[in-house]
């Protein structure tokens, strides 16, 4: 099945639940090509809008580097400059207004190889050339296992690594965000090297990079301790900021993308619940913020289902929090001004 098949996703509908909540997405891709399983359909400005128009209050979004529309050629670590401009244009064309009153990529995180230290300066002024009015900063994903079943993103050990914080202080010079994809077993990693790069923004995708397949399958009990274990050791640093999301994929063990009919929002939220207010406590509202990761999590359930289900599992916090999770944090984290 393709992802994000529309014929199966409209086997579930539902109604909106509280259609005025404004809403900063900040997790989203665009790509008209990504060569991985079941995310080879094109997602781009048509698609997007028809997601966070379908009854939601989205305002903006922020796009995260994919590894898509690379420039073919020039220098290797210029590269990834090809996905700016061409998100850039993407962005510029939602704030025409024509694709609907949401701002798609108000803010803009590219790529860059951290481990190039001082010599990653030139490539992140070109991403800024690229994007004088939205690029925000970068994403260096540093997932490494040492299971063969678990698909490394890095080499092991990046993060403390003199090359990768080198260049992370560049970034923090610079005021720009990292943004940072791992594996839980990770944390304790991430940790140390938030500490050591203090003035450093990093915000850390999908609830702190849970796996519960492959050597963590069938193992909930003491994986989810050391998730969680590792979620509070993270809080503890100031700079770090949470996502909330990106469940939807394959590698958080869940059977959703399988069902003959798409999972509801209320049996969503109560499956994400433990997940996302174990979050909430040890980061608080104000470094929290919901993020949808479409059109990948897309394979999981639909647009709707999702906000739907992050509006019922948070209605036990106050107003300030819920606009702090749904909208501000993510607002303030990106400088987003629309």
């Amino acid at each position: 099945m393709p992802i994000g098949d529309a014929a199966w996703l409209a086997q579930t509908q539902e109604a909106t639940l509280e259609p005025e909540l404004p809403i900063c997405d900040p997790h989203h891709h665009l790509w008209t090509h990504r060569p991985e399983p079941l995310a080879y359909q094109e997602y781009l400005l048509p698609e997007l809008a028809a997601d966070i128009n379908s009854g939601h209050n989205v305002r903006s979004t922020v796009f995260i580097e994919v590894r898509a529309e690379y420039r073919t050629d020039g220098p290797e670590e210029m590269r990834p400059v090809g996905e700016v401009e061409f998100v850039q244009k993407i962005a510029d064309e939602s704030a025409s207004g024509a694709h609907g009153p949401g701002r798609a990529a108000a803010a803009i995180i590219g790529k860059a190889d951290l481990k190039m230290g001082e010599g990653v300066r030139p490539v992140l002024e070109a991403l800024q050339a690229a994007s004088p009015n939205r690029f925000r900063g970068v994403r260096h994903s540093v997932g490494w296992d040492s299971s063969p079943d678990v698909v490394d993103r890095e080499i092991r050990g990046v993060l403390g690594s003199d090359g990768y914080r080198a260049g992370a202080r560049v970034m923090a010079q610079m005021g720009l965000v990292l943004e940072n994809s791992l594996y839980f077993p990770q944390l304790d990693e991430l940790a140390d090297f938030a500490n050591a790069v203090p003035d450093l923004t990093i915000v850390l995708n999908h609830v702190g990079g849970l796996l519960r397949v492959g050597p963590y399958a069938n193992r909930d009990d003491e994986v989810l301790a050391e998730w969680r274990r590792g979620v509070a050791t993270a809080a503890k640093c100031p700079n770090i900021i949470m996502k909330l999301g990106g469940v939807g994929q394959a590698r958080y063990g869940y059977d959703w993308a399988g069902r003959d009919v798409p999972v509801g929002s209320e049996e969503l939220a109560g499956t994400l619940a433990p997940l996302m207010n174990h979050c909430i406590e040890q980061f608080g509202a104000d470094r929290c913020m919901f993020e949808s990761n479409f059109p990948v999590d897309k394979i999981s359930y639909s647009y709707n289902v999702i906000f739907n289900a992050f509006k019922r599992l948070s209605q036990g916090y106050s107003a300030s929090e819920r606009a702090a999770m749904f909208h501000d944090t993510a607002k303030r984290v990106y400088s987003i001004d629309v």
